[in-house]
């Protein structure tokens, strides 16, 4: 099969032909129509982490994916082959990934049905964002007059975060730059935009004097964020896991690992398929074109960027 591969850290992605997966005991093998990209992948091609997980050569990349059930391993009854699913690669260690024709993963966590309203290429777009974004909304509890400001908002998880914040009945802050991610951003559901290239802090505090009640940071520097929290406020960030060398520390710290649960899936599915949520898809790509997916994710986004192994772009399926 064709995979997107580095045989050591810091080099190029490229495309090489592996050997097909076979599904281990608990597993299923899915033929992957279509994997979103995410930042995990970044740290993953560059050895950031290192120290946190098992890393084996050489690396398929990609967690993210969508597709149809292909083989079913030993002990798995819950799963059959022909059911389109997405989910989150999620194993103990790194290299089976999901820019890949197949990739097998275990039926335990990060798999569950995809909806047949909800086509490959935002399916594959929704399970490790989606998960983040559902921890820090846990986390940040929106209702009703308390006010959140989300910087990386343009983001997939952003885009989530944004939606399900403001839906809920909070004041939402989000961080946008150019005209079209104001634009974005504010038809995601923000009350009020900041530019994250001007002194934020500022920026927030001027309309909001007392401080806002919760900031959630996905991107840009996390201790810059403390000086907007009214006394009490609460810190969210799915980036730092400590306060340690702040300058000033927050009343409340909430790391946030994203947990791409069969719950945590069908919660994220349910929210598409009603209308709660919606993905924002700025572009698709080839299997070839995957190194290049990954170089403009790193230059920043609108929403998703998806690699679409059938190749026939965001309307695959109705």
């Amino acid at each position: 099969m064709r995979a997107v591969v580095v045989n050591e850290f810091h080099t190029t992605p490229t495309v090489e032909e592996i050997d097909v997966p076979e599904p281990a005991e608990g597993e299923v093998r899915v033929r992957v129509h279509a994997a979103a990209v995410n930042g995990f992948d970044i740290g993953e091609m560059h050895g950031f982490l290192t120290g946190w997980f098992e890393h084996r050569f050489p690396l398929v990349l990609g967690k993210d994916f969508a597709g149809t059930v292909d083989a079913v391993g030993p002990g798995v009854s819950d799963l059959a082959e022909g059911d389109r699913v997405f989910g989150v690669v999620t194993k103990d260690y790194l290299g089976d990934g999901s820019f890949a024709d197949y990739v097998t993963v275990p039926t335990s966590v990060g798999v569950a049905r995809l909806p047949d309203d909800v086509d490959f290429v935002h399916g594959a777009a929704l399970g490790l964002a989606g998960a983040a974004a559902l921890a820090c909304i846990d986390a940040a509890d929106p209702a009703q007059g308390r006010t959140i400001l989300v910087a990386g908002a343009t983001g997939g998880v952003g885009n989530q975060v944004v939606q399900l914040a403001s839906q809920a009945g909070a004041h939402v802050i989000a961080t946008g730059s150019s005209e079209p991610e104001q634009e974005l951003v504010r038809r995601l559901g923000a009350a009020e935009v900041v530019d994250y290239h001007a002194d934020l802090p500022a920026a927030v505090l001027a309309a909001h004097p007392g401080g806002v009640d919760v900031a959630i940071h996905l991107a840009g520097d996390a201790a810059a964020l403390v000086p907007v929290l009214r006394q009490g406020g609460t810190l969210v960030s799915t980036l730092v896991f400590s306060t340690e060398g702040f300058a000033v520390a927050p009343d409340v710290f909430v790391p946030i690992a994203a947990n791409p649960t069969p719950e945590v899936l069908h919660r994220l599915a349910d929210n598409q398929t009603s209308g709660l949520t919606s993905l924002t898809i700025q572009r698709t790509y080839s299997l070839d074109e995957t190194p290049a997916a990954l170089s403009d994710f790193a230059s920043g986004t609108l929403g998703k960027l998806v690699v679409d192994l059938d190749g026939d772009g965001v309307a695959d399926r109705p």
